[in-house]
């Protein structure tokens, strides 16, 4: 069986494929946080836990979104839209958790991370709930 990815598919999986790589980075990161070789309050390493965490599972699951919307009969800015919510909700609500944690000493998460993580989680349902319908219906 062969599958036949459009260019956009290709392109955006290459990138995701790609972006592991920083996923990996954050896991050494998170090592030596983990082993106290970089100074971090708790709050800290609960926040770079789930950033790390976002970043993996939905890069994963935005690879899964590129696939899926190849089956369905979507076009334009819906296939966008499905094609590319959740790989952007990766990249937000890391980058959020990130934001939040940033700074020496850090006891309270920064209001700017918090709301980059809102912003992502709805790019996270428009995407998903856009490839959802139109996986029903298809």
């Amino acid at each position: 069986m062969s599958l036949q990815l459009s260019p956009e598919a290709t392109s955006t999986a290459g990138v995701l494929l790609l972006s592991l790589l920083a996923v990996e980075w954050g896991g050494a990161f998170l090592i030596r946080v983990a082993q106290g070789d970089v100074e971090a309050t708790d709050l800290q390493r609960r926040l770079y836990r789930a950033g790390h965490a976002h970043a993996g599972v939905l890069v994963t699951l935005g690879l899964l979104t590129v696939l899926l919307t190849e089956a369905t009969d979507l076009t334009g800015l819906l296939a966008q839209v499905a094609r590319s919510g959740v790989p952007i909700a990766a990249i937000l609500m890391s980058g959020g958790f990130f934001l939040a944690a940033a700074g020496r000493g850090r006891t309270r998460a920064r209001p700017a991370g918090l709301a980059l993580v809102t912003v992502g989680a709805l790019f996270l349902a428009v995407g998903a709930g856009t490839l959802g319908v139109a996986l029903l219906i298809t």
